[in-house]
């Protein structure tokens, strides 16, 4: 039998109708479905495990400190971007990259053909804690510990405990973890143009925090409940010169000096 067979239709008056049609006989058929898989495992092989579409860079977005560099996230995605792009496991390496200490969050996909790109979030410091040996850690919104410097970065200010006889016969109740933790509460609720003035956050007890600003103004700011709205009150504030700001009770707010 002929692997192609045509079928004449004929019309009313017994002249050719329509076109004829294609058949495929058995055989026929089973010659394309080889093909088409010979094809696609051609395909396969050369996506998945040939060199032919190999992670040949990586680009990586959101760079923007300088303090996180290309070298970095290369390093931290290390064996995970080799090989064949379609094996890259996603994420596995966007979890190597969110181990890396700046790193708050990762996106990895892939860009064809030959390309591992990257996009990260870089953590912000929103304070700085001086380090008993020596240098300034810096802490995020979060409270994450991410990287110790030996000067503590503009624009943030620096935590420090000093706590009164209260404060420290209440340490079994209110520990020092969770009185640093008040002060990163306040420091990361800091307006940008207030975060650029000030100079120290000082921890006397976990209801009397105070700010010292760049000018020698100090900032009582009491608790670090409702830090939102007394950032709001300070701001409106310091249109006023004074050299001592209370927003301790936010809605009775007091300026002297």
């Amino acid at each position: 039998m002929a692997d192609e067979e045509y079928e004449e239709e004929l019309g009313e008056e017994g002249g050719p109708g329509r076109p004829p049609r294609l058949r495929l006989s058995r055989r026929g058929v089973a010659v394309l479905v080889a093909l088409g898989a010979l094809v696609a495992g051609a395909l396969g092989w050369t996506v998945f495990f040939s060199s032919a579409l190999d992670v040949r860079g990586v680009a990586v977005q959101g760079l923007d400190s300088g303090r996180l560099t290309q070298q970095d996230v290369e390093r931290a995605l290390g064996g995970t971007a080799r090989g064949p792009l379609a094996r890259v496991d996603l994420d596995e390496a966007r979890a190597e990259v969110a181990k890396v200490p700046r790193v708050a969050g990762a996106e990895v996909w892939r860009g064809w053909p030959h390309t591992l790109r990257v996009k990260v979030t870089e953590r912000r410091p929103v304070a700085a804690i001086q380090h008993e040996g020596g240098g300034f850690v810096q802490v995020d919104a979060d409270g994450v510990e991410f990287a110790t410097e030996p000067q503590p970065p503009a624009g943030v200010p620096v935590v420090a405990l000093e706590l009164s006889r209260p404060a420290q016969d209440a340490a079994a109740v209110i520990d020092r973890p969770t009185l640093v933790r008040s002060a990163i509460t306040v420091a990361a609720g800091l307006p940008p143009e207030v975060a650029q003035q000030a100079g120290s956050l000082t921890v006397y007890s976990y209801d009397d925090i105070r700010l010292k600003l760049a000018s020698g103004a100090t900032v009582r700011w009491g608790s670090a409940e409702d830090t939102g709205r007394k950032a709001k009150v300070l701001t409106a504030l310091l249109g006023q010169k004074a050299s001592n700001y209370d927003v301790s009770a936010p809605d009775a707010p007091a300026v002297s000096g």
